[in-house]
């Protein structure tokens, strides 16, 4: 039995943090998931959408990309020059070799007519120099129009550079969100871990009601909140504001990747490895010329990037003038994790300049990776089909809070149709000390990441302007 100074001792101990800062952060994640949550329900499904694409691509154009031919390829000049006939009104671009027996060759074309960062690729078969068709191709990936009808549906809802304000929204609430209600969960288990109904990652098939889509919302977000801190982190690096902020950053770090030197006109850049193989390697060209180049140089520039261990799925760039040397370059493809790259004076075979993955800084091997897992290439359909389940838990989470709040309405006649949201006053919960700290970090964060920060500005605006009307 508690005495009653043991009883007044009691009430007067302060609540543990975590109690503390529990009604905060239920009434911020209730607040952003009643008006966030629709901007990352879009994403979520424009998303597993996206993830599958390159799978998609290879079915869809399956004739563009394969063909039936299975004999000796043609050197690359045969069936760059075979892609130029086809195209004689374009200038030459790139080409994409094939790399196994069956797939076609890809040569791409600088098109004036086409958006930015689209060209024309004609596919030529390998083993004949015919072209079996042309498409339009996007971006350093070379995404067919499928997959690049995708990307911008999950990038802007085709609504252009406005649309990308819906993406960064939701790329900025996501991981807090998901921290969030990861806090709050964990938090619930450990005041209900010793009751037999405690659960942490799975669900208590013996409830029913509002408590149920509680257990599924909490223990399907619980799994799933590495991977939303993740793409909430990666998908910031692609935004317009908190993007640029990113790229700051990087650049001040040094963190950026490394640029090829393939300038021929005299300040030629240098290579650090000592394996490029040939002599001259880094000197510079006084003879350079501006006169086109011929593409049949092609052959060479491949070869001494083969010497040169650049091999495996390459593209090479076919400079417009003869003061700029060949780019080969490792593309991002599944399971590849090292992307070399290697400069070639294609008149003299000359290695120009080589960067080498493994010297990169290490901020930026991180965001090739970051950036190949999240577009579901790097460990090929392992990954697309991770990111659509994903997806699918995700959309599962968002709908089961609204369920939630929707559950929670009151049951009386003529009452709301929704649940009321947590209660006011969260803040004076907190020390001073603890507020002040709360402040700085959240102003901090709504600079660098300035859709999360105004966005969080105007919740507290409505807050503040619904509790002064109650009151009235």
């Amino acid at each position: 039995m508690f005495t009653p100074e043991k009883i007044e001792q009691t009430t007067d101990l302060a609540p543990p943090p975590a109690r503390r800062w529990r009604p905060l952060i239920l009434r911020l994640h209730f607040y952003a998931g009643v008006v966030v949550a629709p901007f990352i329900l879009i994403a979520a499904v424009t998303g597993g959408l996206y993830a599958i694409a390159p799978t998609l691509e290879n079915v869809v154009y399956r004739d563009l990309l394969h063909t039936d031919d299975t004999g000796p390829a043609l050197p690359i000049s045969d069936q760059v020059l075979a892609a130029q006939a086809e195209r004689p009104d374009l200038t030459v671009a790139a080409v994409r070799p094939a790399t196994a027996a069956g797939d076609t060759t890809r040569v791409m074309f600088t098109d004036p007519s086409l958006g930015e960062s689209k060209r024309t690729a004609v596919f030529v078969d390998p083993a004949t120099a015919t072209a079996v068709g042309e498409s339009t191709v996007y971006g350093s990936s070379g995404s067919l129009p499928l997959r690049t009808w995708l990307s911008e549906l999950h990038r802007t809802l085709h609504l252009g550079e406005a649309g990308r304000l819906y993406s960064e929204l939701a790329a900025s609430w996501l991981g807090v969100v998901a921290l969030g209600g990861l806090f709050l969960w964990v938090e619930r288990y450990r005041r209900r871990r010793s009751r037999s109904d405690a659960r942490l990652f799975t669900v208590d098939r013996t409830t029913r009601g509002r408590r149920r889509t509680l257990n599924l919302h909490g223990a399907g977000g619980a799994w799933i909140v590495v991977g939303l801190v993740f793409l909430s982190a990666t998908g910031l690096t692609w935004s317009a504001y908190a993007g640029a902020n990113i790229t700051d950053v990087r650049s001040a770090l040094s963190w950026t990747t490394p640029t090829l030197d393939t300038d021929l006109t005299g300040h030629a850049g240098h290579s650090d490895d000592e394996h490029a193989g040939h002599v001259g390697h880094g000197a510079s060209d006084a003879t350079a010329s501006t006169a086109p180049v011929d593409v049949r140089q092609i052959d060479g520039v491949l070869a001494v990037a083969r010497e040169n261990d650049v091999t495996g799925p390459v593209e090479a760039s076919i400079p417009a003038s003869g003061d700029t040397a060949f780019q080969v370059s490792q593309l991002r493809d599944p399971w590849v994790f090292s992307t070399d790259s290697i400069a070639i004076d294609g008149a003299s075979d000359r290695v120009v300049d080589v960067q080498r993955f493994a010297d990169w800084p290490l901020a930026a091997k991180l965001t090739t990776w970051g950036i190949s897992l999240h577009m579901g290439v790097l460990f090929g359909l392992v990954t697309q089909l991770a990111m659509l389940a994903l997806a699918v838990v995700l959309v599962a989470v968002i709908v089961g809070g609204y369920r939630m709040w929707f559950q929670r309405r009151p049951s009386r006649t003529g009452g709301t149709p929704v649940g009321r949201p947590p209660q006011r006053g969260a803040l004076r919960r907190l020390s001073p000390g603890a507020v002040v700290g709360l402040a700085v970090a959240t102003v901090a964060i709504g600079w660098f990441v300035p859709l999360l920060g105004v966005s969080l500005l105007a919740f507290l605006a409505v807050d503040v302007v619904t509790g002064r009307l109650r009151r009235a």
